[in-house]
Protein backbone atom coordinates (compact mmCIF):
# COMPACT_ATOMS: atom_id res chain seq x y z
CA UNK A 1 0.00 0.00 0.00
CA UNK A 2 1.24 3.52 -0.75
CA UNK A 3 2.44 5.62 2.16
CA UNK A 4 0.61 8.83 3.05
CA UNK A 5 3.64 10.78 1.90
CA UNK A 6 3.49 9.11 -1.53
CA UNK A 7 -0.24 9.78 -1.81
CA UNK A 8 0.27 13.46 -0.88
CA UNK A 9 3.00 13.80 -3.51
CA UNK A 10 0.86 12.18 -6.20
CA UNK A 11 -2.09 14.40 -5.28
CA UNK A 12 0.14 17.47 -5.52
CA UNK A 13 1.16 16.46 -9.06
CA UNK A 14 -2.47 16.07 -10.08
CA UNK A 15 -3.39 19.48 -8.65
CA UNK A 16 -0.48 20.94 -10.63
CA UNK A 17 -1.81 19.23 -13.78
CA UNK A 18 -5.25 20.73 -13.15
CA UNK A 19 -3.75 24.23 -13.09
CA UNK A 20 -1.89 23.55 -16.33
CA UNK A 21 -5.19 22.83 -18.09
CA UNK A 22 -5.65 26.58 -18.40
CA UNK A 23 -3.20 26.54 -21.31
CA UNK A 24 -5.37 25.61 -24.28
CA UNK A 25 -4.03 24.40 -27.63
CA UNK A 26 -4.70 26.55 -30.69
CA UNK A 27 -7.35 24.15 -31.98
CA UNK A 28 -9.14 24.38 -28.66
CA UNK A 29 -9.06 28.18 -28.87
CA UNK A 30 -10.47 28.04 -32.38
CA UNK A 31 -13.17 25.72 -31.05
CA UNK A 32 -14.38 28.48 -28.71
CA UNK A 33 -15.57 30.58 -31.65
CA UNK A 34 -19.32 31.25 -31.64
CA UNK A 35 -21.36 28.17 -32.44
CA UNK A 36 -23.41 30.16 -34.96
CA UNK A 37 -20.28 30.65 -37.09
CA UNK A 38 -19.53 26.95 -36.94
CA UNK A 39 -23.10 26.15 -37.91
CA UNK A 40 -22.75 28.19 -41.12
CA UNK A 41 -19.59 26.52 -42.41
CA UNK A 42 -19.98 22.98 -41.10
CA UNK A 43 -21.27 20.54 -43.75
CA UNK A 44 -24.62 19.03 -42.88
CA UNK A 45 -23.25 15.50 -43.00
CA UNK A 46 -20.68 16.25 -40.30
CA UNK A 47 -23.19 18.04 -38.08
CA UNK A 48 -25.51 15.05 -38.38
CA UNK A 49 -22.76 12.61 -37.43
CA UNK A 50 -21.71 14.72 -34.44
CA UNK A 51 -25.33 14.86 -33.35
CA UNK A 52 -25.69 11.10 -33.70
CA UNK A 53 -22.49 10.56 -31.71
CA UNK A 54 -23.72 12.81 -28.90
CA UNK A 55 -27.02 10.93 -28.90
CA UNK A 56 -25.00 7.79 -28.26
CA UNK A 57 -23.43 9.54 -25.27
CA UNK A 58 -26.90 10.33 -23.96
CA UNK A 59 -27.96 6.70 -24.31
CA UNK A 60 -24.76 5.63 -22.58
CA UNK A 61 -25.55 7.87 -19.59
CA UNK A 62 -29.08 6.48 -19.35
CA UNK A 63 -28.59 2.76 -19.85
CA UNK A 64 -25.00 1.87 -20.71
CA UNK A 65 -24.74 0.82 -24.32
CA UNK A 66 -22.43 -0.90 -26.74
CA UNK A 67 -19.23 0.78 -25.54
CA UNK A 68 -18.57 -1.50 -22.57
CA UNK A 69 -15.10 -3.03 -22.58
CA UNK A 70 -14.05 -6.54 -21.63
CA UNK A 71 -13.04 -6.31 -18.00
CA UNK A 72 -10.92 -9.46 -18.14
CA UNK A 73 -8.47 -7.82 -20.55
CA UNK A 74 -7.79 -4.94 -18.17
CA UNK A 75 -7.61 -7.39 -15.25
CA UNK A 76 -4.98 -9.40 -17.11
CA UNK A 77 -2.88 -6.28 -17.72
CA UNK A 78 -3.13 -5.38 -14.03
CA UNK A 79 -2.17 -8.88 -12.97
CA UNK A 80 0.81 -9.02 -15.32
CA UNK A 81 2.08 -5.61 -14.24
CA UNK A 82 1.52 -6.43 -10.56
CA UNK A 83 3.49 -9.66 -10.83
CA UNK A 84 6.24 -7.87 -12.75
CA UNK A 85 6.52 -5.45 -9.84
CA UNK A 86 6.46 -8.15 -7.18
CA UNK A 87 2.85 -7.73 -6.08
CA UNK A 88 0.12 -10.36 -6.00
CA UNK A 89 -3.43 -10.08 -7.30
CA UNK A 90 -4.26 -13.70 -6.58
CA UNK A 91 -7.32 -12.91 -4.52
CA UNK A 92 -8.30 -9.73 -6.30
CA UNK A 93 -8.70 -10.61 -9.97
CA UNK A 94 -12.01 -10.90 -11.79
CA UNK A 95 -14.12 -13.99 -11.27
CA UNK A 96 -16.72 -15.02 -13.81
CA UNK A 97 -20.29 -15.53 -12.67
CA UNK A 98 -21.27 -19.20 -12.79
CA UNK A 99 -25.01 -18.89 -13.25
CA UNK A 100 -26.37 -19.02 -16.79
CA UNK A 101 -28.10 -15.64 -16.64
CA UNK A 102 -24.81 -13.85 -15.94
CA UNK A 103 -22.69 -15.94 -18.30
CA UNK A 104 -19.82 -13.96 -19.78
CA UNK A 105 -20.01 -11.15 -17.23
CA UNK A 106 -17.37 -10.44 -14.62
CA UNK A 107 -17.18 -8.92 -11.17
CA UNK A 108 -15.13 -5.76 -10.71
CA UNK A 109 -11.72 -6.48 -9.22
CA UNK A 110 -10.11 -4.79 -6.24
CA UNK A 111 -6.96 -2.67 -6.54
CA UNK A 112 -6.90 -1.97 -2.82
CA UNK A 113 -3.54 -3.66 -2.28
CA UNK A 114 -1.84 -2.41 -5.44
CA UNK A 115 0.39 0.69 -5.39
CA UNK A 116 -0.41 3.64 -7.65
CA UNK A 117 2.71 3.07 -9.75
CA UNK A 118 1.30 -0.27 -10.95
CA UNK A 119 -2.07 1.25 -11.79
CA UNK A 120 -0.38 4.17 -13.58
CA UNK A 121 1.73 1.86 -15.75
CA UNK A 122 -1.32 -0.08 -16.87
CA UNK A 123 -3.13 3.19 -17.63
CA UNK A 124 -0.14 4.33 -19.69
CA UNK A 125 -0.01 1.03 -21.60
CA UNK A 126 -3.69 1.37 -22.50
CA UNK A 127 -3.25 5.03 -23.47
CA UNK A 128 -0.34 4.25 -25.80
CA UNK A 129 -2.26 1.42 -27.45
CA UNK A 130 -5.43 3.46 -27.95
CA UNK A 131 -3.68 6.57 -29.27
CA UNK A 132 -1.79 4.50 -31.86
CA UNK A 133 -5.04 2.92 -32.97
CA UNK A 134 -6.76 6.32 -33.12
CA UNK A 135 -3.92 7.77 -35.24
CA UNK A 136 -4.13 4.89 -37.72
CA UNK A 137 -7.91 5.15 -37.83
CA UNK A 138 -7.78 8.92 -38.41
CA UNK A 139 -5.33 8.48 -41.27
CA UNK A 140 -7.47 5.79 -42.88
CA UNK A 141 -10.69 7.80 -42.66
CA UNK A 142 -8.96 11.00 -43.76
CA UNK A 143 -8.14 9.66 -47.21
CA UNK A 144 -11.53 10.35 -48.78
CA UNK A 145 -12.44 13.66 -47.16
CA UNK A 146 -16.14 14.09 -46.34
CA UNK A 147 -16.99 10.66 -47.76
CA UNK A 148 -14.96 8.76 -45.15
CA UNK A 149 -15.05 11.29 -42.29
CA UNK A 150 -18.69 10.38 -41.67
CA UNK A 151 -17.49 6.99 -40.43
CA UNK A 152 -14.71 8.54 -38.35
CA UNK A 153 -16.82 10.64 -35.96
CA UNK A 154 -18.80 7.85 -34.23
CA UNK A 155 -15.66 5.72 -34.13
CA UNK A 156 -13.73 8.43 -32.28
CA UNK A 157 -16.60 8.98 -29.86
CA UNK A 158 -16.88 5.26 -29.19
CA UNK A 159 -13.13 4.93 -28.66
CA UNK A 160 -13.19 7.92 -26.29
CA UNK A 161 -15.83 6.26 -24.12
CA UNK A 162 -14.02 2.93 -24.21
CA UNK A 163 -10.67 4.37 -23.13
CA UNK A 164 -12.37 6.18 -20.25
CA UNK A 165 -14.01 2.92 -19.18
CA UNK A 166 -10.59 1.31 -19.21
CA UNK A 167 -9.18 4.15 -17.09
CA UNK A 168 -12.01 3.50 -14.61
CA UNK A 169 -11.11 -0.19 -14.46
CA UNK A 170 -7.42 0.61 -13.97
CA UNK A 171 -8.21 2.46 -10.76
CA UNK A 172 -10.76 -0.03 -9.47
CA UNK A 173 -14.07 1.53 -10.54
CA UNK A 174 -16.84 -0.34 -12.33
CA UNK A 175 -17.96 1.35 -15.60
CA UNK A 176 -21.16 -0.73 -15.52
CA UNK A 177 -22.30 1.30 -12.50
CA UNK A 178 -24.70 4.09 -13.59
CA UNK A 179 -22.94 6.51 -11.26
CA UNK A 180 -19.62 5.72 -12.95
CA UNK A 181 -21.14 6.30 -16.38
CA UNK A 182 -21.86 9.88 -15.34
CA UNK A 183 -18.30 10.30 -14.05
CA UNK A 184 -16.95 8.96 -17.36
CA UNK A 185 -19.04 11.45 -19.35
CA UNK A 186 -17.80 14.22 -17.06
CA UNK A 187 -14.24 13.16 -17.93
CA UNK A 188 -15.14 13.30 -21.62
CA UNK A 189 -16.62 16.75 -21.14
CA UNK A 190 -13.53 17.90 -19.23
CA UNK A 191 -11.17 16.91 -22.04
CA UNK A 192 -12.71 19.48 -24.41
CA UNK A 193 -14.02 22.14 -22.02
CA UNK A 194 -12.68 25.70 -21.85
CA UNK A 195 -10.96 27.13 -18.76
CA UNK A 196 -14.22 28.00 -17.01
CA UNK A 197 -15.72 24.62 -17.86
CA UNK A 198 -12.68 22.68 -16.60
CA UNK A 199 -12.75 24.52 -13.29
CA UNK A 200 -16.48 23.88 -12.89
CA UNK A 201 -16.06 20.15 -13.58
CA UNK A 202 -13.14 19.86 -11.15
CA UNK A 203 -15.29 21.50 -8.47
CA UNK A 204 -18.21 19.18 -9.26
CA UNK A 205 -16.05 16.05 -9.04
CA UNK A 206 -14.17 17.10 -5.90
CA UNK A 207 -16.72 15.32 -3.70
CA UNK A 208 -18.16 12.92 -6.22
CA UNK A 209 -18.32 10.06 -3.72
CA UNK A 210 -20.28 12.20 -1.26
CA UNK A 211 -23.92 10.95 -1.52
CA UNK A 212 -25.26 14.47 -1.02
CA UNK A 213 -23.18 15.82 -3.92
CA UNK A 214 -24.02 12.95 -6.28
CA UNK A 215 -27.61 14.09 -6.61
CA UNK A 216 -26.45 17.50 -7.86
CA UNK A 217 -24.16 15.98 -10.50
CA UNK A 218 -26.89 13.63 -11.74
CA UNK A 219 -29.30 16.56 -11.96
CA UNK A 220 -26.80 18.56 -14.03
CA UNK A 221 -26.38 15.69 -16.47
CA UNK A 222 -30.09 15.80 -17.33
CA UNK A 223 -29.22 18.65 -19.66
CA UNK A 224 -26.25 16.91 -21.19
CA UNK A 225 -27.04 18.23 -24.69
CA UNK A 226 -26.38 21.79 -23.56
CA UNK A 227 -23.39 20.66 -21.54
CA UNK A 228 -21.82 19.20 -24.68
CA UNK A 229 -22.10 22.31 -26.86
CA UNK A 230 -18.44 23.04 -26.21
CA UNK A 231 -17.52 19.47 -27.11
CA UNK A 232 -19.48 19.69 -30.34
CA UNK A 233 -17.74 22.95 -31.28
CA UNK A 234 -14.15 21.86 -30.72
CA UNK A 235 -14.75 18.42 -32.18
CA UNK A 236 -16.38 19.93 -35.25
CA UNK A 237 -13.52 22.30 -35.96
CA UNK A 238 -10.99 19.49 -35.74
CA UNK A 239 -13.00 17.48 -38.25
CA UNK A 240 -13.13 20.44 -40.67
CA UNK A 241 -9.38 20.14 -41.24
CA UNK A 242 -9.92 16.53 -42.19
CA UNK A 243 -12.21 17.31 -45.12
CA UNK A 244 -9.36 17.74 -47.63
CA UNK A 245 -8.93 14.43 -49.48
CA UNK A 246 -5.50 12.78 -49.08
CA UNK A 247 -4.17 15.70 -46.99
CA UNK A 248 -6.91 14.77 -44.54
CA UNK A 249 -4.84 11.70 -43.68
CA UNK A 250 -2.37 13.87 -41.77
CA UNK A 251 -5.03 16.02 -40.14
CA UNK A 252 -7.12 12.96 -39.27
CA UNK A 253 -4.21 11.07 -37.75
CA UNK A 254 -3.02 14.00 -35.61
CA UNK A 255 -6.54 15.05 -34.62
CA UNK A 256 -7.67 11.59 -33.53
CA UNK A 257 -4.42 10.88 -31.72
CA UNK A 258 -4.63 14.15 -29.79
CA UNK A 259 -8.32 13.64 -29.01
CA UNK A 260 -7.84 10.18 -27.52
CA UNK A 261 -4.63 11.23 -25.75
CA UNK A 262 -6.44 14.15 -24.08
CA UNK A 263 -9.41 11.99 -23.14
CA UNK A 264 -7.20 9.24 -21.68
CA UNK A 265 -5.12 11.77 -19.73
CA UNK A 266 -8.24 13.38 -18.27
CA UNK A 267 -9.63 9.98 -17.27
CA UNK A 268 -6.35 8.87 -15.72
CA UNK A 269 -5.85 12.04 -13.68
CA UNK A 270 -9.45 12.41 -12.49
CA UNK A 271 -9.86 8.76 -11.53
CA UNK A 272 -6.43 8.68 -9.91
CA UNK A 273 -7.26 11.80 -7.88
CA UNK A 274 -10.49 10.19 -6.75
CA UNK A 275 -8.71 7.01 -5.64
CA UNK A 276 -6.01 8.98 -3.81
CA UNK A 277 -8.59 10.99 -1.87
CA UNK A 278 -10.34 7.75 -0.88
CA UNK A 279 -7.07 6.21 0.28
CA UNK A 280 -6.15 9.32 2.27
CA UNK A 281 -9.42 9.02 4.16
Amino acid sequence: MDSRETLDQELEQILKWEKEQKDLFIWDKIGRLPFAMLDKVMPKAIKQKIGDALNEVGQYVQNGGKFLVQKKKVAKLLQEEAERSGHSMKDHTYRLEEDAEAEGTAQIHSVEHLPLEVLDRVADIITESRTKFAAAQGAATGIGGIVTIAADIPMVMGLSLKVLQEMALCYGYDPDDPQERIFIVKCLQFSSADIVGKKAIIDELAEYDNPDKQVQVVSQMQGWREVFNSYSESFGWKKLFQLIPIAGMVFGSVSNKNTISDVAEAGKMLYKKRLILQRLK
